[in-house]
């Protein structure tokens, strides 16, 4: 696993080029490899994984016409290198890496359909002048770039592109927008104008000082519908077997992120299947019962023998935040970052390695939002006057203080009952409506930040019948869990693998009818018919939790000044993007009780303490970087 940078056009700036790649150490502490020629520099920061002796980057073919610089694992190099080999290709180490790069001489910017895995990487083929950046399908890894006067600089993290003197840093109000709808922003925008994230399963071609971007991977179009439920399970049971079995390949300790969730329970168990011992588990807990997965994630770590670990969590976690938020590069509003920080943290001092159930919900439809979906056909039934008095009445509804906050479901799916489907559902999923958007900007008439949602769904092949798992797919898994996974446990100097979000389970996942995704009203179905009899029952029919805090309730206890102070009126005024009023009254409605709004408030502090890093703080940390690097 590796941080990535470079540059491309005009005269390369060394000293810059170094920056870039010491601004991402965390990504990759054990080596730093730096290429440097004219107008091309290529630079990388190595976690080391697989191959701990060779594998230096930038990695070259037998002639060094081309060079490589990767952040990822490619699980099947094995067969690839095989296949290379037999073609008459010289290897020089025993690494996934240089796989690409021979991969790349055979069959050019098609390579990136034969991967399998997670990965970002840059190629830069000198004889034809040209650099390849490509991103994996689903968007595990990330990758930022910037084109301007003929030039393009890339990155693994968008703090590596602003040490560029000549980069702007001027925020970008749509991408705003929609982080405080959706508290992520979609690729390919971030919240920086000019500055652009790769969108995934796309590669981009740079030559000649002008850009060329291409997808290359989509859900199959054309695949026969899977309806049989044995024909699902035992082909699912394979399946999912050879990819955790491809995802335990490594040189280094491996553990789990274990809750007592379906998902990373299964995970636990199919490793123990494929002969796995040792393994190493991770959990979280908090004092607030309906928060706390700790019973659940004993009993399973005791079925399969694994060495257990737990760590008690604290309201005084929220003092990492503005170190957080540096880490995250722009603002991601999701408040499972914190815990996912520190259960990285905690595995870190153990594995380098560790596997999630990252993907589940989706490829398993195990959101309760699903059910909603489905319930909403056969309540759309009913007169629009009585939904429409009903949508009235639910204003009264409160909020739990529970994880999973039932009542505030059932308010919301009420309130959306007299909206189209689409509009329904993406308003269950955001969390400041277009009219709270108009308010809390202070604009006449409302904004629509719906739109490139809208667009992902009527560009989805004819053959998806379930499209709010597509839309997911496209929107929420990498924007928000896959993004923030990454900084997180990269924050750490951690490798996170995500076997659910291998392309070959989501093309195969794609393929199963809704009735079979979802069958009456049964989250995970079928993973739960696959597992039912391998885990306890227990966790076969354990609620959906989210990997979240308790903050609605410290929000009103021991962090209520948190609040106060970073979203003081003062505060919100001397910025300049909000309504004062607008924030105040959401600030005071939510700890006076009269609604849960923490969700909305977390937003606004990520945002405020972003904007005191990279905007206000900015020149002093760039200087003191660039002081370093000489």
């Amino acid at each position: 696993m590796c941080g990535i940078a470079g540059i491309v056009g005009a005269p390369v700036d060394s000293r810059l080029l170094r920056a870039m790649a010491r601004i991402q150490a965390h990504r990759g502490p054990d080596e730093e490899g730096v290429y440097h020629d004219k107008d091309v520099g290529l630079a990388s920061r190595r976690l080391k994984v697989i191959d701990l002796a060779g594998g230096q980057q930038p990695m070259t073919n037998e002639d060094e016409s081309v060079r490589l610089v990767f952040n990822g694992e490619i699980y099947n190099f094995k067969e690839l290198r095989a296949r290379l080999d037999a073609k008459g290709h010289r290897f020089k180490s025993k690494s996934d890496t240089e796989t690409i790069v021979h991969l790349y001489e055979d069959e050019g910017d098609s390579c990136v359909r034969e991967l399998e895995g997670m990965f970002a990487f840059a190629l830069w083929d000198a004889p034809r002048q040209r650099l390849l950046l490509a991103r994996d399908r689903i968007g595990i890894k990330p990758l930022y770039y910037r084109i301007a006067d003929g030039r393009l600089a890339f990155a693994s993290e968008l703090k590596a592109l602003l040490l560029d003197p000549a980069c702007p840093r001027e925020v970008s109000l749509r991408a705003l927008e929609l982080y405080l709808a959706f508290l992520y922003i979609p690729s390919p925008l971030t919240i920086f104008s000019g500055i652009q994230k790769l969108e995934p399963g796309h590669y981009l071609v740079f030559e000649n000082g002008r850009a060329t971007l291409r997808p290359y991977w989509e859900l199959p179009g054309n695949e026969r519908q899977l309806t049989d439920r044995q024909e699902i399970l035992s082909e699912l049971e394979g399946l999912l077997g050879s990819v955790v079995g491809q995802h335990l390949v490594s040189d280094v300790p491996l553990g789990v992120f274990l809750s007592s969730g379906l998902d990373s329970s299964t995970l636990v168990a199919l490793m123990h299947q494929t002969g796995a011992r040792g393994t190493k588990t991770f959990t979280l807990d908090f004092t607030e019962g309906s928060f706390s997965e700790a019973a659940g994630a004993r009993l399973v770590s005791r079925r399969f023998g694994a060495e257990h670990r737990e760590l008690m969590v604290h309201p005084h976690v929220v003092d990492l935040l503005p170190k957080l938020v540096w880490h995250l590069d722009e603002p991601l509003g999701d408040s499972s970052l914190i815990p996912t920080y520190l259960v990285a943290s905690f595995a870190r001092r153990e594995v380098t390695v560790a596997l999630s159930g990252i993907g589940g919900d989706e490829l398993f439809a195990g959101y309760p939002r699903y059910l909603g979906a489905k319930l909403a056909r056969r309540y759309e039934q009913l007169p629009l006057f009585v939904r429409q008095q009903l949508a009235h009445l639910a204003r009264f509804i409160p909020d739990s203080s529970r994880s999973d906050n039932p009542t505030g479901r059932v308010r919301r799916f009420l309130q959306g009952g007299i909206l189209p489907a689409t509009r329904r559902y993406l308003g269950w999923r955001s969390f400041f409506s277009p009219a709270a958007l108009a308010e809390l900007f202070s604009r006449d008439g409302s904004i629509d930040p719906f739109a490139e949602h809208v667009a992902h769904l009527e560009q989805a092949p004819r053959s998806v019948t379930d499209p709010y798992f597509y839309l997911d797919l496209k929107t929420y898994l990498p924007e928000d869990l896959l993004m923030l996974a990454d900084k997180m446990t990269m924050a750490n100097s951690l490798e996170l693998r995500v076997p659910y979000c291998d392309h070959r389970l989501v093309e195969y996942m794609a393929r199963v009818s809704p009735e079979r995704r979802l069958p009456g009203f049964r989250l995970k179905a079928i993973l739960k018919d696959l597992m039912a009899q391998t885990l306890p029952g227990e966790i076969l029919n354990h609620p959906k939790r989210g990997f979240s805090l308790p903050l609605a309730t410290w929000f009103k206890g021991p962090l209520r000044d948190l609040p106060l102070e970073l979203l003081s009126e003062a505060q919100v005024r001397r910025r300049g993007y909000f309504s004062p009023g607008t924030v105040r009254q959401l600030v005071e409605r939510h700890l006076t009780g009269v609604r849960s709004y923490f969700d909305q408030i977390f937003a606004l502090i990520v945002f405020e303490l972003w904007h005191q890093a990279y905007l206000d703080g900015w020149a002093t940390r760039q200087s003191a970087l660039l002081r370093e690097v000489d």
